[in-house]
């Protein structure tokens, strides 16, 4: 693999300047190199090989970024105030050297982009003005695309975050995948407790009081880039899932993946819990920017969608074991079965906090 990558840089930048390539992040579906280099430019590029299973169109999803970097690349020559003494970058597709945007190379998809230098990816919370920091990326990400028309973003990933399929599609593999691992029945018993709550968001679209706009689509802890000077939020990365969508979508995850301190992997159980101190301050972030383009139905629905996206990736979690681990990547025998636990074990500590949660997005909101 390693000469297969060095390959492939060579095709965006010349052999004989590129200094080092080393993996990057900690993704569970893309193959991502830093390729650093000496010459023009910022002396970086990220190189990634695409998981065509999951991106089935790649062609769209480079359409995307590029559709992406040209609009906030306008907005950023007139800067809002919101980002005054302050820097905000958005990675940008990096053409190879004969000017194609991409390379298909053995039957894989690579591309390049540029590289957001001086940050970091914490995978964990370090403390509330991070937690703000993270809440306020998310913010100014939604802000600066907010008037992007969502008819110049493909759909990449069809139904993603609309967890009544993901229930439908569980539901369909349940049928065929019987299974006795420990524990899978209180996991199906869980799911089916709260099979009647899984479309409140999408009950809400179809009645007009929420509308699709661009969103992230994996807004997660270690997609905000942080300064690490100021400790600001610097911008967002890992843009493939940039499509039309609810930016409660985007709201509920980034609270799951920040808000529970234990982290995505823990073994046990009883570590998992949803932080409220950190809720807020990622709350008081995103709203100190987004409050200008939500409305009022925007603001109601929050509760519920810091709620829903727990439970979703539990139940994608849950049915990605069952059908063999096609699309997250495992380490291990069972672990979409572990991941799935702590997703509802964070379900179960948000539903008990639901009362002060709403109290949080009201006050911020305010």
């Amino acid at each position: 693999m390693v000469r297969a990558v060095e390959t492939i840089a060579a095709r965006f930048h010349p052999p004989e300047r590129i200094t080092g390539i080393r993996s990057l992040g900690s993704g569970n579906v893309n193959d991502t190199y830093l390729v650093t280099h000496a010459g023009k430019g910022h002396g970086a590029f990220v190189l990634q090989r695409l998981n065509t299973h999951v991106f089935q169109r790649p062609d769209l999803v480079m359409r995307n970024l590029e559709a992406l970097g040209s609009h906030v690349q306008r907005r950023l020559a007139t800067p809002p105030p919101e980002l005054a003494g302050r820097r905000w970058e958005i990675p940008r597709v990096v053409p190879c050297r004969q000017e194609s945007p991409w390379i298909e190379h053995n039957g894989e998809f690579w591309r390049s982009i540029t590289y957001i230098a001086a940050a970091t990816t914490p995978d964990v919370i370090r403390d509330r003005s991070h937690a703000r920091e993270v809440g306020y990326g998310l913010g100014m990400f939604h802000s600066l695309i907010s008037d992007l028309p969502t008819s110049d973003l493909a759909d990449t990933l069809e139904g993603f975050h609309v967890t009544p399929q993901y229930l439908q599609r569980y539901d369909q593999v349940l049928k065929g995948c019987p299974s006795n691992a420990p524990g899978l029945d209180e996991l199906h018993r869980f799911v089916e407790k709260r099979r009647d709550q899984v479309d409140v968001l999408e009950t809400a679209l179809h009645r007009g009081e929420l509308q699709h706009r661009p969103i992230h689509g994996d807004p997660k802890i270690n997609n905000v880039m942080i300064d690490e000077t100021s400790g600001q939020a610097v911008g967002l990365i890992d843009l493939d899932t940039v499509k039309p969508g609810l930016v409660h979508y985007d709201i509920g995850d980034c609270l799951r993946s920040c808000c529970n301190p234990a982290g995505e992997e823990v073994q046990e159980l009883s570590a998992v819990t949803f932080d409220l101190s950190l809720c807020d301050a990622i709350l008081e972030g995103y709203l100190s920017v987004a409050s200008g383009f939500l409305s009022e139905w925007d603001q109601h629905y929050v509760p519920d969608c810091i709620r829903l996206i727990p439970f979703e990736l539990g139940l994608r979690f849950l049915t990605d074991h069952l059908e063999g681990n096609l699309y997250f990547r495992t380490d291990r025998p069972n672990h979409n079965l572990q991941r799935a636990a702590v997703q509802f074990r964070l379900t179960e500590q948000i539903e008990q906090q639901l009362p002060e949660i709403k109290a949080i997005v009201k006050r911020r909101a305010g």
